[in-house]
């Protein structure tokens, strides 16, 4: 009954070396066993003692020996080797584990990927690889199994860094009774088809981009900010101290042409000040004005000549009386007099040069 009752667990290491395992404690829990095995086939065995023990505990729980041909069969038996505890017969090479992929290489073109490994010895129709991968975003990995020795997968996105690994598999049931596989290669890091030490990188490059964008994105801000500050700052800066004109820019001739002489700026803009005045006269004020420069030519002879300026405010009436008393000197008028020139005024006017 013990044949029935003990599990063994055996891995062949890509057919090279076996191990044997059993649960020591729990089947022989106050005996250390020993353990025979042989390859020979037929009535006529040739038992080897194992010589490379697994310990539990210091009690044997499996053992460590080298592959010599497709058959196996073993002995667990007492101590001393007296009495058989367990016995089975075997394919090993149905207990083969693989070696991990050797030279991996990755191969990039645009979003595809080709990872390819060199091609065992022998055994090759019975192996896979399997190809697996994720991102930074995945939470889990994203497997592809093609036959030895070549798988590709597409549609990777250039903007993110993806972890990649590989392994071989063993085909169940064809060529093994336990789906056993290899370690992983060790893992590595793409992005964009370049090879990274760890995504880490990307990660540390990308939040340095934050960092740039949001500070430069502060400072446009502020700026932006200060400029409309600036802006309504004038606009109640002229609200509430309105500019005072310079008069250079009134009397731009004035500086420009006589370099500030008065006199001289006067002379020359006489004949434009009376016909300034007269465009904006009415007609009977103007024929008024006409009949006064004609006394005026008549009175040449007689003394030396006056400029004066009349302004008045009844040349509106259109009767020719309202218009002959506009024309008479007011009693409460004054005459100013600049520069040989007499300017006669009232209180209702005033002269701005």
């Amino acid at each position: 009954g013990w044949n029935d009752t003990i599990n063994t667990t055996i891995i062949n290491f890509n057919n090279e070396k076996i191990q044997i395992t059993w649960a020591t404690r729990e089947l022989f829990p106050n005996e250390n066993v020993s353990f025979f095995y042989t390859f020979n086939e037929g009535k006529h065995k040739v038992w080897k003692s194992c010589t490379t023990y697994l310990l539990d505990q210091d009690y044997n729980s499996g053992c460590l020996f080298k592959t010599e041909g497709p058959t196996l069969a073993i002995s667990i038996r007492n101590s001393n080797g007296s009495e058989e505890l367990f016995s089975k017969n075997l394919k090993s090479d149905f207990y083969i584990k693989p070696n991990r992929p050797e030279n991996v290489t990755f191969l990039w073109k645009e979003n595809a990927v080709t990872v390819s490994c060199n091609k065992p010895e022998r055994g090759e129709m019975c192996l896979r690889l399997e190809l697996q991968y994720k991102s930074k975003f995945d939470k889990e990995w994203q497997s592809r199994t093609s036959k030895c020795c070549s798988v590709g997968e597409q549609g990777f996105d250039p903007r993110k860094c993806y972890s990649f690994r590989v392994r071989l598999r063993r085909r169940v049931p064809h060529c093994n009774v336990v789906n056993y596989s290899s370690d992983w290669e060790a893992e590595t890091f793409w992005m964009n088809g370049m090879l990274l030490d760890s995504c880490d990188e990307d990660t540390t490059s990308q939040s340095n981009t934050v960092i740039v964008l949001s500070c430069l994105l502060a400072v446009f801000l502020m700026m932006l900010i200060l400029l409309i500050l600036l802006c309504k700052g004038q606009r109640v800066q002229m609200s509430v101290l309105p500019a005072i004109p310079d008069p250079k820019y009134l009397f731009a001739d004035l500086f420009n042409d006589h370099n500030g002489n008065l006199q001289e700026w006067l002379d020359k803009n006489d004949h434009v000040v009376l016909q300034t005045k007269l465009e904006y006269e009415e007609p009977d004020s103007i024929t008024e004005a006409e009949s006064q420069q004609e006394d005026g030519k008549n009175g040449d002879k007689q003394g030396p000549p006056e400029k004066i300026f009349t302004f008045s405010g009844a040349a509106e009436n259109n009767d020719g009386k309202a218009a002959e008393i506009a024309c008479l000197k007011p009693t409460s008028n004054t005459m100013a007099s600049f520069s040989g020139f007499h300017i006669l005024r009232n209180d209702d006017t005033y002269v701005m040069l």
